[in-house]
């Protein structure tokens, strides 16, 4: 089942979450160390790990699920974040530098529509940065994460979904040795990330693939459709809580 608006943002505003944030977003930020001038866009629940590319990348956006819902970001300024269906994407051919993907893929049943769509909005050079749970990882084995729902990747899966949705892989990372446990391991969590990189590198929590679009010669039955328009997020409440999901389309 995947994992509900309200419950994502509570897991992330929790002490573990808070860890999760800062050990994942050091390696995103490692494998995009410059986005100066390029437009990014997060898929699925990013927003966690957009903050570092605002006021460097030209353009930062992140799209939400309609069946996980969404929540306002950033939550004191003008939003950036609409409500979308996966296969339908209200972002112009080619018009994205970065695409971040992050509790999307191992949730959605649509995974090839949902990396082809990712592949149309990229441009010509484009990178999409994937973060999927681990399935040797104990991360996938623990409901309490957002890494515990869906179906978990083994790198060569990964590898070969990209593949088959015409990216080219070209760098990995992972993250999460510290196990999803009590508290009092998390001071240590920096100690757990350095000796399990070196120790154990195939029972991370999360695997991150980055990855090229490939240009081919595209079919008239491969050819974009006309996309309908973002959809507008509603105004927050007064107390700062998040908005209702909105079901309605333009």
């Amino acid at each position: 089942m995947r994992p509900d608006v309200f419950d994502l943002r509570e897991f992330y505003h929790g002490r573990l979450g808070r860890v999760t944030r800062n050990l994942v977003r050091e390696r995103v930020r490692a494998l995009w160390p410059n986005v100066r001038g390029m437009s990014l866009l997060g898929l699925g629940y990013a927003t966690p790990y957009l903050s570092p590319f605002q006021g460097e990348a030209e353009r930062v956006l992140a799209l939400m699920p309609a069946p996980q819902g969404v929540v306002r970001w950033p939550a004191q300024e003008p939003g950036l974040v609409a409500l979308t269906e996966e296969h339908d994407l209200p972002v112009a051919d080619a018009s994205i530098d970065r695409v971040l993907m992050v509790h999307e893929l191992e949730n959605t049943e649509q995974a090839r529509v949902l990396l082809r769509e990712a592949w149309r909005v990229l441009a010509s050079g484009g990178r999409l940065l994937v973060v999927v749970p681990n399935r040797r990882g104990l991360w996938a084995r623990f409901e309490r994460t957002p890494f515990g729902h869906g179906r978990p990747y083994s790198p060569g899966q990964l590898s070969r979904l990209l593949r088959e949705a015409m990216f080219q892989p070209t760098q990995r990372a992972a993250a999460l040795w510290v196990p999803p446990a009590p508290a009092m391991l998390l001071p240590g969590a920096g100690a757990w990330e350095r000796v399990g990189r070196r120790v154990a590198p195939g029972l991370s929590g999360v695997l991150m693939v980055e990855a090229d679009k490939q240009i081919y010669a595209v079919t008239a039955a491969d050819a974009p459709v006309r996309r309908r328009r973002p959809i507008p997020l509603r105004a927050a409440s007064r107390d700062g809580a998040p908005t209702t999901r909105d079901k309605g389309r333009d």
